[in-house]
């Protein structure tokens, strides 16, 4: 089945008002920006999609890509661990204006509940977070002496993910630090969309190299020189860029 897209727009036209969108990326490694910023080119075509529910390793830098996908208006709540990181201008004044949620989640626990939404386990029991406000409400008990805290998994409607190489049918490869989440959100989100560096043919791929099988991914678009958020943010670049 080939899964490939002519565009970037195509690729993200099945996301709708309210839903839950995981977005690969810890800082700019990995960060699918040409996607974010497709996403934001249809809102401001057509005001859609909007109160969307993000989940991310942070709260996005600078004015470009997910800074510039919250700074749009279209981001209702943000599940993250680092609200705080380089740059967090946009996310910080909207949320002390109370304008975008926040669920802050330790970066070990954000991951093993991605992981455990791709791998069907609906709670686990972590001692992260024991004793702090992060667990109030939720449920305790203890194991072998210690105190651990059950944690949800994590689902989304759909993943936003760059690859370095993927085929037709979807498999996929990451380049070093840039794989972090997103082989987890691939499997944990109903729809995965990806951007990668370069589409080849069914085959060309070592299956050995193959990192996320392409039964979790649902549309692959190519992006051949992709942009770096860093390189942006130090050009002091602001999206959409005719702004």
């Amino acid at each position: 089945m080939d899964k490939t897209v002519a565009d970037l727009g195509t690729a993200v036209g099945g996301i709708a008002d309210g839903m839950t969108v995981m977005i690969g990326g810890f800082g700019g490694a990995g960060a699918p920006i040409e996607l974010i910023h497709a996403l934001i080119d249809r809102f401001r075509a057509s005001g859609h999609p909007k109160n969307l529910t993000i989940v991310n390793n942070n709260a996005g830098n600078g004015h470009v890509g997910l800074a510039a996908l919250i700074e749009a208006g279209m981001v209702r709540k943000l599940i993250c661990s680092f609200p705080r990181s380089a740059d967090p201008v946009v996310f910080t004044e909207l949320y002390l204006a109370g304008k975008i949620e926040l669920e802050l989640v330790p970066q070990g626990t954000l991951a093993e509940r991605i992981r455990a939404g791709g791998a069907g386990i609906p709670a686990f029991y972590t001692p992260t977070s024991f004793g702090t406000d992060l667990a109030k409400g939720k449920p305790v008990e203890e194991f072998e002496g210690r105190s651990y805290v059950r944690e949800r998994w994590l689902k989304a409607d759909v993943a936003l993910v760059k690859a370095e190489l993927a085929d037709r049918h979807g498999n996929l490869t990451y380049r070093a630090a840039s794989r972090n989440f997103g082989p987890l959100m691939c499997m944990a989100a109903a729809q995965t969309v990806v951007q990668a560096r370069r589409i080849v043919a069914p085959g060309e791929i070592d299956p050995e190299h193959v990192i996320t099988p392409g039964i979790f991914v649902q549309t692959v678009v190519e992006v051949a020189a992709p942009v770096q958020e860093e390189d942006l943010n130090r050009a002091q670049a602001i999206y959409p860029l005719e702004a």
